[in-house]
């Protein structure tokens, strides 16, 4: 009875993840010197999911200072934010003081799994890289009332730069500065 459950829940598992549909950027390559790095990001849509007009991904707290230079394929748009923007079904962590880096498809021609997106950069002045999260959002494939799918995971991304760790590291230099001289003055 216990290998039939197990045999069971194997099946389920398999048939969930096999009608499931994400757009999934993956860190491709750091590339440059300082104090320019391209961050290049390779994204896919999965089999069952289509890419239409206003579908999105979003890299979230790519770094502290917004990116000026993207590149994109065509029928793409680059945006910014410091939250969001974040698909209904899902609950990524955002820090409101980082920037999140979002693509959303523009194009009139449907973009259906699986298939290659493209190559989608953002150019910042690190190559010191941490786990990340993104999420997006496209359409069920062959679901005539465009079912939205919403997925979430972890990409890398940059290590917030120096400077903006600067108020932090001023804060824990003088309590680390001033708790010696406090405990002297209560003695």
């Amino acid at each position: 009875m216990r290998k039939v459950c197990i045999l069971g829940l194997v099946v389920l598992g398999t048939s969930i993840l096999a009608a499931y549909g994400d757009i999934i950027p993956t860190l491709s390559s750091v590339t440059g010197s300082s104090p320019t790095f391209s961050w290049n990001y390779s994204a896919n849509v999965t089999a069952d999911e289509t890419v239409n007009h206003n579908d999105f991904f979003t890299i979230y707290d790519f770094s502290s200072i917004m990116p000026t230079t993207t590149t994109q394929p065509a029928g793409w748009t680059f945006s910014t934010a410091l939250l969001g923007p974040t698909p209904g079904l899902v609950n990524p962590t955002d820090s409101a003081s980082l920037w999140n880096l979002t693509w959303t498809y523009t194009g009139s021609t449907p973009i259906s799994g699986a298939a290659a997106l493209g190559m989608f950069s953002a150019v910042t002045s690190t190559n010191q890289l941490k786990t990340g999260m993104f999420t997006a959002e496209a359409t069920r494939s062959n679901d005539p009332t465009g079912t939205k799918i919403d997925n979430v995971g972890q990409v890398s991304v940059p290590v917030p730069e120096t400077t903006s760790l600067l108020p932090l590291i001023g804060v824990v230099a003088s309590a680390l500065f001033c708790a010696p001289r406090l405990r002297r003055v209560r003695a």
